[in-house]
């Protein structure tokens, strides 16, 4: 590696999608780069897309040297990934130059070099004015001479050549054995070398692309997954998700009124990732398409990503649990994307999501189920893809739900794919079984950020719709089915006795009450008779001292008077007695 810094070389943006990112802007510009690769690993169309995306995006006319097929072949061939070749060969922007070798026409005499080759496409870019080339591929150029020393000389002049016109080159070779290359010095002499490999992993196709070397800067170094779509190659690394998505303070509603008071009163963040797991028959797909349908009747736009059931049937096992989708995909509300696993690869499958979510543009997402995918890549594989799926949905703010089918033998609070430390929020459905019944318990097992209910709750599907029983528990265990009825009925029985008794033992107070009222009425009466009784005797008591004191100042006041009269007496009778 050069100890040149980064930043003081030039690139070139490739425009290829996810690539730009793993090399730090693009290819060096100015300089020669190989891209190598057994057959069929997409050489050619990387060359043909660097070409395309700089002459539409950047403007900078390109020049593409075939030695294997013609420009005919190459712009049909072409035309299955959308580019009009040749409207952009009407422009200026783009030529397309076939040169074929023959090798019964030529016999090698005497010294030979690329010196004609060198005058042709000198000619070529004075015409165009090309700030790109691709030579596709090296190999047809040089398979027709032995001579392995004059061969290295040349692909060393070549790539100096190509380096001292100022031109942003890309150079396909073929793989050889035990090298990158057949002749085994490109590798050495370009400035920038990357790997494209097509492998079968369990009758499934994956394309991976590994950048070698790139002198002067640093770059990416894993095996990065790609896929030839529609629109041309297409890598998405892991590595170029930073984590610097917005996070939303909106809340937005499950569907289920319980459910969104388990999770905080208010359901779930905006832009947030959900995962509902548990076992077949519990209700995920349920729970799925009754958010969807709470997203549709905000209106709010909804995509399905649907593994196991065609939209029709989906549809009408919907209709049985009161929930019509219908209507919302003939309004464009609701959109369903229906295939099985294993009819891509992993790249494939990530790349045909991430279209749709481009065209319809999303506001709530559904992956049912996100298991499936087991047979179509190993776990890590899986594991990546669903990283990057999450990421770029969180980055656009497009709240995700993926349900997660759990095996009865293992752990349940463990998900298949181990995407459980991925999401934000996560509802465990589980199996209660007790009494002969199978019922389903819904519980919250994380939920970032939000203050959610730790109970376990009876999950309950009728033709009406979903719905969460209140908890009921008992004898330490949560009680459902059949077993939660006779509880209750059980309870509803005790109460009733105990509210009888309550009412019998009310009218017996209320009785003794009354009795004890019209005991102490009576005594009162007697008390206030008495009282005036007592009135009454203090009342003649009074009369009679009052009597006895008039009585006794009358006798007094006679009294008082009674001796002068005395005297006057006397004294009459002593004058008679003179006389």
């Amino acid at each position: 590696m050069s100890d040149v810094p980064s930043e003081t070389l030039g690139k070139t943006p490739t425009g290829i999608e996810g690539f730009d990112s793993i090399v730090g802007g693009g290819l060096p510009r100015g300089r020669p780069s190989l891209v190598s690769g057994s057959a069929g690993s997409g050489k050619t169309l990387f060359g043909m897309e660097f070409l395309v995306r700089g002459a539409t995006e950047y403007g900078e006319p390109g020049l593409f040297i075939a030695f294997e097929e013609n420009a005919d072949e190459l712009r049909r061939n072409t035309a299955s990934l959308g580019y009009d070749l040749a409207a952009i060969e009407a422009r200026g922007l783009l030529y397309i130059d076939s040169i074929q070798i023959e090798r019964s026409e030529i016999e090698e005499v005497g010294e030979y070099d690329l010196e004609g080759l060198f005058l042709r496409l000198g000619l070529l870019i004075d015409q165009i004015g090309a700030k790109r080339i691709v030579l596709d591929t090296l190999e047809a150029l040089f398979a027709a001479f032995p001579n392995q020393a004059i061969l290295r000389a040349e692909l060393r002049r070549l790539f100096r050549w190509l380096k001292e016109r100022g031109l942003t080159a890309v150079v396909t070779a073929e793989r050889g054995e035990g090298a990158l290359t057949r002749h085994g010095i490109e590798e050495y002499v370009a400035d920038c070398v990357l790997l494209l490999d097509h492998r079968i992993h369990e009758q499934v196709s994956t394309r991976r692309l590994r950048v070698i070397k790139y002198r002067g800067s640093t770059h990416g170094t894993n095996e990065y997954p790609f896929v030839i779509g529609e629109h041309g190659l297409a890598l998405l690394p892991i590595t170029a998700l930073g984590l610097e998505h917005r996070a939303s303070d909106e809340r937005v509603s499950t569907g289920m009124p319980q459910l969104d008071a388990m999770l905080g009163g208010q359901g779930l963040y905006r832009g947030s990732s959900v995962l509902i797991s548990g076992t077949a028959g519990t209700g995920k797909t349920s729970l799925a398409m009754t958010f969807l349908d709470a997203a549709c009747r905000r209106g709010e736009r909804g995509l399905a990503f649907c593994f196991e059931e065609s939209p029709a049937q989906l549809m009408r096992n919907m209709r049985a649990i009161g929930l019509d989708l219908r209507p919302w995909v003939e309004a464009g509300l609701l959109h369903f994307v229906s295939a099985r696993p294993t009819l891509h690869g992993l790249e494939m499958h990530l790349m045909r999501m991430l279209d749709a979510v481009r065209s319809f543009a999303p506001q709530v997402l559904v992956i049912d189920p996100i298991t499936t995918f087991g047979p179509a890549g190993g776990l890590l594989d899986i594991t990546a893809m669903l990283a990057r799926l999450l990421d770029s949905f969180k980055a656009r703010q497009i709240t995700t739900l993926c349900t997660s089918l759990t095996s009865t033998n293992g752990s349940a609070e463990q998900s298949e794919v181990g995407v459980s430390s991925l999401v934000d929020t996560w509802l465990l459905l589980r199996n209660l079984e007790a009494n002969g019944e199978r019922n389903c318990g819904l519980y919250v097992l994380k939920a970032r950020g939000i203050g959610h209910s730790n109970q376990i709750r009876e999950l309950l599907i009728s033709d009406s719709g979903l719905s969460l029983a209140s908890v009921y528990s008992g004898s330490g265990s949560v009680l459902t089915g059949t077993a939660r009825l006779a509880a209750e009925a059980a309870e509803h029985a005790e109460e009733l006795r105990r509210r009888q008794e309550f009412e019998l033992r009310q009218q017996e107070l209320e009785r003794r009450r009354l009795t004890l009222n019209a005991q102490i009425a009576s005594l009162q009466a007697d008390l206030a008779a008495l009282e005036r009784s007592g009135e009454h005797l203090r009342e003649c008591e009074a009369l009679r001292e009052q009597t006895e004191r008039t009585t006794r100042a009358e006798l007094q006041r006679r009294r008082q008077a009674a001796p002068a009269d005395e005297r006057s007496s006397t004294l009459a009778h002593s004058g008679a007695g003179n006389e």
